[in-house]
This record gives structure tokens, C-alpha cells and sequence, in this order.
């Protein structure tokens, strides 16, 4: 198991190395960060020569990129560029962002996967059932909303919710604008009340899209499980209908919801942009969509590296959690 690991880890390293270069790539396709600096005003042409050298945007491509990625392996992921915004640390500024979703993210995923995987396995067990039709109709009505839409509707709910509180005199509960910068204040009680209701609906908003897509996957798994030739076996051998489905259908089953689930995460890290834009998190959909519009280069770059890893890495601990489900894999 650790050579297998040391060698995915070690592969990972020119897939990096790829990912930085095509990355940088498109992040030079962004066009010139200074191209709005130089047409707000007339600039002398001193002024000008100053800002690239500062850039370092009038050095070559290549030159440009192996600077770039010596210093990101060191730690160095560069500064914000634009004038007005510039010396910024692009480092502090993604781990922020980074901070911020990986607390929005980690619940909703949590809870996505665990109800996801239950109402699955319960409609296959019970194939053709009203549970399982209900399950699927709601499932694929989930799965066909838009996420802004399903956003939309969750901030005017909580909207209108707030305003039915305050009519019974008590406190507004729901926060529609993001948790404060500067985190909850007051006692325990008041912090988990805070904190509840600025969790509560980008958390919904995100559950409902995953939970549809994690439980459509989980009951076809299931059900190609149960009518396999070793479960019905040992079925006929006379065990109970509980251990043969927990004991020897359950586990070979969760291997899909694996790798669907490890892509997902891996890539819901990099940002779920809507649902950060909608309800006013400052995480790394947000981050990203302002580093676009601005056109800042190493900020692009630190998000879109940040993404690369975390799917790299949730790839490997699919890999692993595949040898631990089933024994017929080795990971040699």
C-alpha cells in the first residue's frame, strides 16, 4: 500500500507539472493585465516600462512560466499585478478564499454523500416500490434544477422566513449575505444560532443537486450488486436478506459512489461558484470570478493550481478506499 501510494505521488508530480504549464497557458490567453491601467489615462512611457518590469510582463513566455513555478514550488505564488490592487499576497489571499469554501463544502458533501447513499440502497432493496419511485422522482427533479434557480429561491425563502420571525418578535435567523469577516460574536448559543443560519441554506443549495446525483448513482450500483451470481448465491445458501445485503452486497457497491464522489469533492474545492455569488461568501468561486475581472494572472493561477491538487489528491484516496471495499483489488 505505501509503494503504491509513494508512486501515485511520485506520477502526480509531471501531472502537476503539465497542469502548471497548460494553466499558465490560459492564463496568458487572458490578455494584458495593464491593457485598462494604460487606457484610463495618457501614462509616459517611463511609467509603463516600470509597471512590466514590476510584472515582469516583458519578459518571454517560458521565462515567464519557470519563474513562475520555481517560486510557486517554494511558496512563492506571486502578487496581485493590477495597479490599484497590486502587492497583494496571492498565497494569503487563495488560502483565505480557500478556508472559507472548504467550511461550506465539507457539510454539504457530508451530508449529500450519507443521504445520498441511504435513500439509494433503501430504493434498490426495494425496487419498484412507492419509496423508490418517490425517490426517483424527486431525485431527477432535483438533478433537472438549475443551481442559481434553486439559490434564488432559498435566498427569498429565507428572505421571507426572516420577516415571519421578526413578526412574531423574535430575531432574525437566517443571514442571506455570508458569515461576518470577522467571525460570530456573542455566547455560545448565540454563535451557533449565527452560525446555523449562515450555513443553512448554501448548504441546502448544494445538498440538493449532489444528494440527486449520489443517490441515482448508489441505487444502479446497488441493484447491479444484488444480481450478481455471489450474492444471490449465498442468498440461496440461506442467509438473511440484512446480511447479504450489508455484508456482501453494500461494500462492492459503494465503489462507484467512490469515484463519482472523489471527482466531485476534488472539484467542488475549487469553488462552488453560484452558490458563493448568490449568498455573499467570500470563498474561491468568489475569488475566482473577481480574479478574472480583473484579469489578475497569479491569482487565476493559485485557484486553478489549489483545484488541480485537491483533485489529484482525491483521485488517490479513491484508489485506496478501493483496495479497503474490496479485497479482489490490490494496489501492488
Amino acid at each position: 500500500m505505501f509503494r503504491y501510494i509513494l508512486r501515485r505521488l511520485l506520477i502526480s508530480i509531471p501531472l502537476l507539472i503539465v497542469a502548471s504549464f497548460l494553466c499558465f497557458g490560459l492564463v496568458n490567453a487572458m490578455g494584458d493585465p495593464l491593457g485598462e491601467w494604460k487606457l484610463q489615462k495618457p501614462r509616459t512611457q517611463a511609467e509603463i516600462t516600470a509597471a512590466y518590469d514590476r510584472t515582469g510582463y516583458n519578459k518571454p513566455f517560458f521565462e515567464r512560466y519557470v519563474t513562475w513555478a520555481g517560486d510557486f514550488v517554494t511558496g512563492d505564488w506571486g502578487e496581485s499585478v493590477v495597479p490599484g490592487n497590486a502587492g497583494k499576497p496571492v498565497k494569503e489571499n487563495v488560502l483565505d478564499a480557500f478556508s472559507v469554501t472548504l467550511r461550506l463544502i465539507l457539510g454539504a458533501e457530508i451530508i449529500a454523500l450519507i443521504l445520498g447513499i441511504a435513500v439509494g440502497v433503501i430504493g434498490a432493496v426495494r425496487q419498484y416500490s412507492i419509496f423508490d419511485y418517490t425517490a426517483t422522482g424527486i431525485s431527477f427533479a432535483m438533478f433537472s434544477m438549475p443551481l442559481f434557480c434553486v439559490a434564488l429561491v432559498l435566498k427569498a425563502g429565507g428572505i421571507q422566513l426572516n420577516n415571519w420571525l421578526e413578526s412574531l418578535g423574535a430575531d432574525r435567523w437566517i443571514i442571506t449575505a455570508g458569515p461576518p469577516g470577522d467571525g460570530f460574536k456573542g455566547s455560545i448559543g448565540e454563535q451557533i444560532f449565527q452560525y446555523s443560519g449562515a450555513y443553512v441554506l448554501p448548504t441546502i443549495c448544494l445538498v440538493v443537486i449532489q444528494f440527486a446525483l449520489y443517490s441515482r448513482f448508489q441505487r444502479a450500483s446497488m441493484l447491479e450488486t444484488l444480481n450478481a451470481d455471489y450474492v444471490r448465491t449465498a442468498q440461496a445458501k440461506g442467509i438473511s436478506q440484512g446480511r447479504a445485503i450489508f455484508k456482501h452486497a453494500f461494500r462492492n457497491a459503494l465503489i462507484p459512489i467512490i469515484t463519482v464522489s472523489s471527482l466531485n469533492i476534488g472539484a467542488n474545492f475549487g469553488g462552488a461558484v453560484i452558490t458563493e455569488t448568490v449568498f455573499g461568501w467570500s470563498g474561491m468561486g468568489k475569488f475566482l470570478i473577481e480574479a478574472i475581472t480583473r484579469i489578475e494572472p497569479y491569482e487565476v493561477l493559485g485557484f486553478m493550481m489549489v483545484t488541480a491538487v485537491f483533485i489529484i489528491v482525491f483521485n488517490l484516496i479513491a484508489d485506496v478506499l478501493y483496495a479497503v471495499l474490496d479485497p479482489r483489488i490490490r494496489l501492488d
